[in-house]
């Protein structure tokens, strides 16, 4: 349904169910898919590509040019998830030619004034908080919640079902599981309430806890803690995946906190 008072490119390729309310502008080269509503003074530029059920609210921009200066003009696109919702006056950029893309996953909730900048990589299920800013080419994995005004310097990596307190700057690699907070950014202990909500096993938690006080409370430098976890903690899916990031972080992983 397309309201008399948008502006829809005739290129554009609309779902059906999709609710276009007024004064929406949708440029050529976007796609949108069924059961879509998007509310006025929403605007999608070329590049979109934008999933079943999703809500775009008022003022949103999305698959603008990359805020960045080394961006040449090409062709690139801006892609969302199924069931995700954008809130109002968040930004979506288009990638650039570092990937091509800027994604953002299926169930991903996006609120008011955030930024998600080019080449941005959003898993599934991701929260971002209200003008939470993400620079360029950021990774964000699945469950993660960033909590309202962090700031997210580019190339980091946030690994899945963590927790990021308000008003916290990024420059480091956050690994999966955990919370993180204070300033500068710290480890504040594995994320229990969202692990259980999600159905870990107390033995998953356990493993994970135990993994992060080797890491984190035992006073042993990164590499001889790797080790030691290598060495003493069962096999398992998250203690892989905790070394497996570890061992891919290039800005390095924050530290722990100190009294």
């Amino acid at each position: 349904m397309k309201n008399e008072f948008s502006s829809v490119h005739p290129d554009a390729i609309i779902g059906e169910n999709v609710t276009i309310s007024s004064f929406v502008t949708i440029d050529k080269n976007v796609v949108i898919g069924d059961g879509t509503y998007i509310y006025p003074n929403a605007v999608i530029l070329s590049g979109a590509r934008i999933g079943k059920n999703c809500q775009i609210f008022p003022g949103a921009v999305i698959s603008a040019i990359p805020q960045d200066l080394k961006f040449q003009g090409e062709e690139t696109t801006c892609e969302i998830g199924d069931n995700t919702t954008v809130r109002e006056c968040v930004t979506i950029n288009r990638g650039t030619a570092a990937k091509g893309k800027t994604v953002v996953g299926n169930n991903c909730l996006l609120m008011a004034y955030s930024h998600i900048a080019h080449d941005c990589i959003l898993q599934n299920h991701v929260i971002v908080g209200n003008a939470t800013q993400l620079a360029g080419e950021v990774e964000v994995d699945d469950y993660a919640i960033l909590s309202g005004g962090t700031l997210v310097h580019q190339f980091s990596k946030i690994g899945k079902h963590t927790m990021i307190q308000g008003g916290s700057r990024l420059g480091k690699d956050i690994p999966p599981y955990i919370m993180a907070g204070r300033e500068p950014i710290t480890y504040s202990g594995v994320n229990i309430i969202g692990l259980r909500r999600r159905g870990f096993t107390n033995e998953q938690i356990s493993s994970i806890q135990e993994i992060y006080r080797i890491l984190y409370q035992s006073g042993l430098n990164n590499s001889t803690a790797v080790k030691n976890i290598e060495a003493n903690i069962p096999d398992g899916q998250e203690k892989q995946e905790i070394l497996s990031f570890i061992a891919s972080s290039q800005r390095g992983i924050i530290r722990g906190y100190l009294e």
